[in-house]
């Protein structure tokens, strides 16, 4: 898929994030060396994983994804295409009166037109079985996915911090936990559309009882809600883990609590890991998300 500045507008209106580099050309341009706008992390994300959809159309839940790094950060006009290949099985135990399901561990790798690494990373899909009374015999250990994964090179080491003019990260902030604003939920399946996604459960309620949003919507909101407390963010670096801890639906209202868990220096900034803890609003409601990341703030 090429990214285009179509597709870029219409997931900014639906995540309405207000990450710098992604929303000023000019300031991209100074910042990185790129001749192009840059690509919005979270829509180079939202691709690939729906690019790899065309393996678990039958998707009942997405339940993690693991070790997820950049490679480089594309810009529009950039074309990606994404490699999928399983790497682990294991059969669910069966449940009275639930349709016998198993999970995949997958791992995704992204490329550019010119062949150049973009990202990498792991993601558990929980599908059904062609039969309540198959026994698969798979029974792999899904902890262990990604576990070994190693950091890429950081590819924000040529960028230009000074470019960026921002004030700098406050270590005073480390150990805090910021509380955000809360974001509505609109336009889930045309979210998973622009991206590719053809999961059958963000499209189809009959899939499930009622139409489930793409987890990649959700972390997309955490990350718009994440650049409102931390308005200096540059961009993502990587992702230690994103865990789906609750069912979101479209008209949900979520809030996140963002943990500024560790702060290094870097020649190009300071490297941030974080940790996002997504909420539902309402009664019964509850954890949605739990997602750690590693972001860069000029």
């Amino acid at each position: 898929m090429t990214l285009t500045s179509g597709a870029a507008a219409a997931h900014q209106s639906i995540l309405g994030d207000r990450l710098r580099l992604a929303l000023d050309a000019g300031l991209a341009a100074a910042v990185t060396g790129d001749t192009g706008p840059l690509a919005h992390p979270a829509l180079v994300c939202d691709v690939a994983i729906g690019q790899s959809t065309l393996v678990t159309q039958r998707v009942k839940a997405n339940l993690f994804y693991r070790g997820l790094n950049f490679h480089r950060f594309p810009v529009i006009g950039d074309t990606l295409t994404t490699r999928t290949e399983v790497v682990a099985l294991r059969q669910n135990s069966a449940k009275p009166g639930r349709a016998a399901t198993g999970l995949a561990a997958l791992r995704m790798t992204t490329t550019d037109q010119a062949g150049r690494s973009v990202l990498d990373f792991y993601r558990c899909a929980m599908l059904p079985l062609s039969a309540d009374d198959v026994q698969t015999g798979h029974a792999d250990d899904l902890g262990a996915v990604g576990a070994d994964h190693q950091r890429a090179p950081d590819p924000t080491a040529g960028w230009n911090a000074q470019a960026f003019t921002g004030s700098g990260f406050d270590h005073a902030l480390v150990g805090t936990v910021l509380h955000s604003t809360a974001d509505v939920v609109s336009s889930a399946p045309e979210l998973a559309r622009l991206s590719l996604n053809i999961a059958a459960t963000h499209h189809d309620w009959r899939a499930g009882g009622q139409r489930l949003v793409y987890g990649g919507h959700t972390i997309g909101l955490a990350l718009a809600q994440a650049s409102r407390l931390l308005p200096n963010l540059a961009t993502v670096l990587g992702w230690e883990s994103c865990d789906h801890t609750g069912p979101v639906h479209e008209n949900d209202t979520l809030h996140s609590e963002l943990h500024i868990e560790a702060a290094e220096p870097t020649p190009a900034g300071t490297r941030l890991r974080l940790r996002s803890l997504v909420h539902a609003v309402g009664e019964g409601r509850g954890p949605v998300l739990d997602w750690r990341f590693t972001a860069l703030h000029f």
